[in-house]
């Protein structure tokens, strides 16, 4: 399935989400570009929403992500590979993991600032809801898993336009609530399935989750 943009695919995935308006929900935005697709589904349940950022560390030469690397320099691995696969990927490219580990860390914390946009209170015992404008692989997900292990939330929902098999089949593992609304075989660059991919810079992805509240409808 492709889109014209991520406000339209917004309005896609919005239905079978409203019946939390007014709830205790939180819309977590699971990249700078899934705000675009976050933010008119807060809007419209009168939400507050906020940021989880993690980068993607990725095997070179290869389009798989080793794990991801989120705020505070944490690091959780892309549970998809096997103990033998990373082993191997470990032992053939651990300079490159090791420093990039540390280089996206530094970028994490730079792009968040010293305060960050998301915090466990924010998110403690609230049906918290996960958007992406896309799932290549479930590597933010488990990144996402390893930051609520100690945060009780009242429930998981999983929303994204187009995600992998991989992908969904970890969004079935951690999520309570899963709304996809294509699934891809052969999953290609996110911004493939979106005719418009005008891109907002780190500023206006802040300002946009700010104003939400004011955009409520």
């Amino acid at each position: 399935m492709y889109y014209q943009n991520r406000d339209q695919a917004a309005q896609q995935l919005l239905p079978p989400l409203l019946k939390y308006r007014y709830e205790n929900t939180v819309v977590v935005a699971l990249s700078e570009n899934s705000v675009a697709v976050a933010a008119p589904i807060a809007e419209a349940l009168h939400c507050i929403m906020t940021l989880f950022l993690a980068i993607d560390i990725e095997v070179p030469g290869e389009s798989i992500a080793y794990g991801s690397v989120m705020e505070g320099g944490v690091f959780s691995m892309n549970s998809e590979l096997s103990q033998s696969e990373i082993g191997e990927y470990y032992a053939e490219f651990r300079g490159y993991i090791e420093e990039q580990k540390r280089e996206q860390s530094s970028r994490v914390n730079r792009l968040l600032g010293d305060g960050g946009l998301l915090s466990p209170d924010l998110l403690r015992d609230h049906t918290v809801i996960l958007v992406a404008d896309g799932l290549k692989s479930g590597s933010i997900l488990d990144a996402v898993a390893a930051y609520l292990k100690s945060i009780r939330v009242e429930r998981l929902i999983i929303a994204t336009p187009i995600a992998s098999v991989p992908a969904v089949d970890r969004m079935h593992i951690l999520g309570d609530e899963l709304h996809v609304l294509s699934v891809a075989d052969n999953f290609m660059d996110i911004d493939h399935y979106y005719n418009e991919n005008d891109h907002l810079s780190h500023d206006e992805v802040v300002k946009k989750i700010n104003q939400v509240v004011l955009n409520w409808r």
